[in-house]
């Protein structure tokens, strides 16, 4: 079973046609490239996958069940999160606030029937108590496991930009999502920032078994990291394969570079 399949999705904007008969089959615990030049339809399909827009044909399986139309809230708890290329962090929480957040709404409480329960209502502030020590404990995990931990009381707003990255990326993991969309992570990061960003999205991948779906324009970063690449232009797919398959393919290099350019590649 595919983390996602992606079948026969068109998309269109009074006539304009931003994705076109799109079919994509992204493997389970793999990296999963999006690349194509600016306008080839990697955002739409991003907003397609995260419920900010409907498709005008097609559909989308989650691990084989159906996600299309679903509101952009209801997908974490479903097990596809995301980050966007503009951070859009909680500014004014600190980074700590930011993780808890992602944290509390991964529980699924049913009050009316806790309700019911009358040792739950005669211990409900203990209760209350148990579960915010639980979820404090689980941020300072994932603090840890993000590097975060010294920036743990600092407001979002005040992080440098590579730290407000790698903030979002461990809000989206605190959902608990077993599948990552990830808009240009290496965007503004300098080469220092980007190699640390490799080997933590390398080991989201291999010890928290987690699908990571990415797009990027930084091609170093793309081929250095992805197990398998798409590449889109107008909305449509021109070739598909390892990072070596793809930096070999004609097609590739034309939509990248242009006709007169690519017979000097």
């Amino acid at each position: 079973m595919n983390a996602l399949d992606i079948k026969n999705i068109s998309l269109s904007f009074s006539g304009l046609k931003a994705i076109t008969n799109l079919t994509l089959s992204i493997p389970q615990e793999k990296i999963y490239g999006l690349i194509g030049p600016n306008g080839a339809g990697k955002t739409s399909l991003f907003n397609i996958l995260s419920g900010l827009y409907s498709p005008t044909q097609g559909d989308v399986m989650m691990l084989g069940k159906s996600i299309l139309n679903k509101h952009p809230h209801e997908l974490p708890r479903l097990g596809l999160a995301r980050t966007f290329q503009n951070v859009r962090l909680f500014k004014k929480l600190t980074v700590e606030q930011n993780i808890l957040v992602a944290l509390d709404q991964k529980k699924e409480v049913d009050l009316k029937q806790k309700l019911k329960n009358y040792f739950y209502l005669l211990f409900s502030t203990r209760h209350f108590l148990s579960d915010e020590e639980e979820l404090l404990g689980q941020a300072n995990l994932i603090l840890k496991e993000f590097d975060l931990q010294e920036h743990a009381q600092t407001l979002a707003q005040d992080l440098p930009y590579g730290l407000q990255k790698k903030c979002e990326l461990a809000r989206a993991y605190a959902t608990g999502a077993q599948i990552l969309l990830l808009d240009e992570p290496a965007a503004g990061l300098n080469p220092q920032e980007t190699a640390v960003l490799s080997v933590l999205l390398r080991k989201l991948r291999d010890h928290s078994k987690l699908t990571l779906v990415l797009i990027e324009h930084d091609m170093k970063f793309v081929m250095g990291l992805c197990d398998q690449i798409s590449v889109l232009d107008y909305g449509v797919k021109i070739a598909e394969g390892t990072p070596s398959q793809i930096q070999k393919n004609p097609i590739v290099q034309e939509a990248y570079l242009g006709k007169a350019r690519s017979k000097d590649v």
